[in-house]
């Protein structure tokens, strides 16, 4: 497996934990539809949350949050809609970033609830 692939898949297992710890009801991992993947989807009450976990090593290029670009909101939105009619889901829906920076085997983590909304 290529590094960085290695590094999105730490990346994922560490917003995993974390999300579980704050109390977060797992629905989905890795959910594929069309050309769209959503990393995680969670729940909290009423409200399914679509999460895109983005992972670097190094801050050199920008902070990780900024990679989640027009393109993949677009494409978690699409990926959204086709998730909350298959759930027949009718509560509140929202979109989260969580942005990890991993140094071997430390790591920063920052959650961005509400990160984008989407374009209609």
């Amino acid at each position: 497996m290529a590094k960085h692939n290695e590094t999105g898949k730490k990346g994922e297992e560490i917003a995993l934990s974390f999300l579980l710890e704050k109390g977060f009801k797992v629905l989905e991992t890795n959910w594929r539809v069309k050309k769209a993947e959503v990393d995680i989807i969670i729940q909290k009450d009423n409200t399914i949350i679509f999460v895109e976990v983005k992972t670097r090593s190094t801050d050199f290029f920008g902070q990780p949050e900024e990679f989640v670009n027009d393109k993949k909101q677009q494409l978690m939105v699409d990926a959204a809609q086709i998730y909350i009619e298959k759930i027949q889901h009718e509560g509140e829906i929202r979109f989260d970033i969580i942005s990890i920076l991993l140094n071997n085997k430390k790591y920063t983590i920052n959650h961005f609830e509400d990160a984008f909304f989407p374009y209609y």
